[in-house]
């Protein structure tokens, strides 16, 4: 490669991640543009977290932790899986919709770039909503986990978010605004409800808790409370790295059929 190659490509990569700042910017305000689905994406899974930890928080579990730290992987997954479920797929909808995936295909933006800054852009909100959990966590219980554990579950839990992202946004691809909102809580809340994410597992029917092992949501909640019991989690990766390789099949093949 010559030097003058070097230095375009050098160019290109610069405008590229300018692109990608610039992007990132207007998903994070096109995110508060909506702040009925920041509630419920955000606010929704804290309000949830404070009402069942004041029921099951007082309680140990059987690892020996409170309750209500161990209730920071499971509402902690509840949280992300909602705000990558919803906001990507739902922003990426209006966009193609409202044709602006066309404007921005003709200004030579390229739409991979577009794509990424939304599931980028809800990254802080995911992390807002983990952090309000945990310092009601952390009233509750008390500082029962070290800081070092405490960023291994919240980096787990914001990795592990990536199916969810890539799920919703093969739904935005195909449906429209209202429809992709109506489908991303069609499949959330089930998942939720059969992971054990709201209530203990044991309190699940017996047919309920055969599905939670085909789930991601499950599984990612599993290997969050790994990185505090110090369980095994190689198995519920390995799980969470199939549902990625699906969900990216199917946001792959909706791409693929985009029209903008």
């Amino acid at each position: 490669m010559t030097a003058v190659t070097e230095r375009v490509v050098e160019r290109r990569e610069g405008f590229d991640a300018r692109v990608l700042g610039v992007e990132v910017a207007e998903g994070l305000r096109a995110i508060l543009r909506e702040p009925v689905a920041l509630f419920f994406a955000v606010l929704m899974p804290v309000l949830f977290f404070a009402l069942f930890a004041g029921i099951f928080g007082g309680y140990t579990s059987p690892s020996g932790l409170p309750v209500a730290a161990t209730m920071l992987a499971t509402y902690g997954t509840f949280a992300v899986a909602t705000v990558m479920m919803v906001n990507p797929g739902v922003t990426v909808a209006d966009d193609r919709t409202r044709g602006w995936l066309r404007v921005k295909k003709v200004s030579g933006t390229p739409i991979a770039v577009s794509v990424a800054a939304k599931v980028i852009a809800a990254l802080p909100y995911a992390l807002l909503s983990l952090l309000a959990i945990s310092a009601m966590s952390l009233a509750i219980s008390g500082p029962v986990l070290d800081v070092g554990t405490w960023l291994r579950v919240v980096g787990v839990l914001l990795l592990g978010s990536l199916p969810f992202a890539l799920l919703s946004l093969a739904v935005g691809f195909v449906a429209s605004s209202n429809a992709t909102v109506a489908i991303l809580n069609a499949i959330l809340f089930p998942m939720t409800i059969a992971s054990g994410l709201w209530l203990p597992p044991g309190l699940l029917p017996g047919f309920v808790q055969a599905i939670a092992p085909l789930l991601p949501t499950y599984h990612l909640s599993q290997l969050a409370q790994a990185q505090m019991t110090g369980a095994g989690g190689l198995g519920h990766l390995v799980a969470l790295l199939v549902s990625t390789v699906v969900a990216a099949a199917l946001a792959g093949l909706a791409y693929r059929n985009l029209r903008v």
